[in-house]
């Protein structure tokens, strides 16, 4: 099944714009400490992007995005370091599929699981309902050039399916003791090079401006034709003008509007992002046409 059969659902005429970068959050609206608590990602996110990331959840998820005409890929990570519930790569196809209008679900499958992980990938893929795969090497612990992930990466490729990569300084973990034992050398974009030259088949989205890394990123992306980069997880106005440079010229095709929902609402990032200085042009390619290019997604038929 091609990517453009997976993501028909969707009518791009009828949508402003594509979030690219969404958390489906778990957790109990009456007792939300027993999912969430006081986890590595709960206690940073909230410091750091000040948000109470339990408030929020994967039920609202559709009709959230279908008032604001909005499409948004969802995921949930599969890790064990933060502490934060994956609510598993089923149940992400499952909340996608009541509202295939608007949501494009993402798997997610750690690595370090082997044979067990590829294993996973071409039942999710067979399925015929996952747009792609989310990749979080902070707190998956493994460098994304790391061979072991190789045999995932050749299932991806051999679909035609993006594969999305947290890059960058990453907010779970900041200010709790020990950086909540996520080790952010992992995030280096640098490493993606590796992988855009041994799969150059394979969409990749480097998530978040790279901070501290930024060139580098910028550098990938620009040398590499099947890379791009997702703007979530920073509000705009802290963009650097290095990236807002690039974003208005030669990278103008290949930047993708992402939130970080719900750490960072789509609401307050558009809010941020119309405040700084993009071309009148180029703001309908990150907000939608790229993506729009990147997914397949249909126009009126």
């Amino acid at each position: 099944m091609t990517l453009s059969q997976r993501t028909s659902g969707i009518n791009a005429d009828s949508i402003t714009a594509v979030d690219v970068h969404v958390h489906a959050m778990s957790f109990d609206q009456k007792t939300p400490e027993k999912t969430e608590g006081d986890s590595t990602f709960n206690q940073s996110a909230s410091k750091y992007f000040g948000a109470d990331v339990a408030s929020k959840g994967w039920e609202v998820l559709g009709s959230y995005y279908r008032e604001r005409k909005m499409a948004a890929v969802i995921f949930s990570v599969d890790e064990q370091l933060s502490g934060a519930p994956f609510i598993g790569n089923d149940k992400v196809v499952e909340i996608a599929a009541k509202d295939r209008d608007v949501l494009l679900p993402f798997a997610s499958i750690n690595p370090h699981r082997g044979a067990a992980a590829v294993e996973e990938a071409r039942r999710l893929i067979q399925g015929g309902s996952i747009c792609g795969f989310k990749f979080h090497p902070p707190l998956q612990e493994f460098f994304a050039n790391d061979r072991l992930a190789y045999p995932l990466y050749e299932v991806i490729a051999e679909s035609g399916l993006p594969a999305l990569f947290h890059t960058g300084h990453s907010g779970i973990g900041t200010r709790v003791r020990g950086g909540g034992g996520v080790r952010q050398k992992y995030g280096n974009p640098i490493y993606l090079d590796d992988v855009a030259v041994d799969f150059p088949d394979m969409p990749i989205i480097m998530a978040h401006p790279s901070f501290p890394w930024q060139d580098e990123a910028i550098s990938v992306c620009l040398h590499k034709p099947q890379v791009y980069i997702d703007l979530s997880g920073w509000s705009p106005k802290y963009f650097s003008p290095t990236l807002i440079q690039y974003a208005n010229t030669l990278l103008k095709d290949k930047m993708l509007f992402g939130s970080d929902f719900p750490v960072i609402t789509p609401d307050r990032w558009i809010k941020d992002f119309e405040a700084i200085a993009i071309k009148d042009e180029v703001r309908p390619m990150i907000m939608k046409e790229n993506a729009v290019r990147l997914f397949q997604l249909r126009r009126h038929d």
